[in-house]
């Protein structure tokens, strides 16, 4: 499992990759370090209940990770737009 240290959590937080976001992160070609910078410096950020939808630009291209927040994060999916 990875650990998101931030300066805005004062925890570690446990991300988990369900199996479809792990092959989508493959087959895009998706960092998981890219992931972690999407969830702690979006450049936009939506939210339903639990579920969050964030968008960051990098290097010219931007991702969109779709993630559960519970005790940890679930990484549902994750793709360019």
């Amino acid at each position: 499992m990875n650990h998101l240290n931030t300066k805005r959590w004062f925890v570690s937080v446990d991300i988990i990759y369900t199996v479809h976001a792990e092959e989508q992160r493959k087959e895009r070609n998706i960092e998981k370090v890219w992931i972690e910078e999407a969830i702690v410096s979006p450049d936009y950020t939506a939210r339903e209940g639990n579920k969050y939808l964030v968008t960051k630009k990098l290097n010219g291209h931007a991702i969109e990770v779709v993630y559960v927040k519970e005790k940890y994060l679930k990484i549902i999916t994750v793709y360019w737009v």
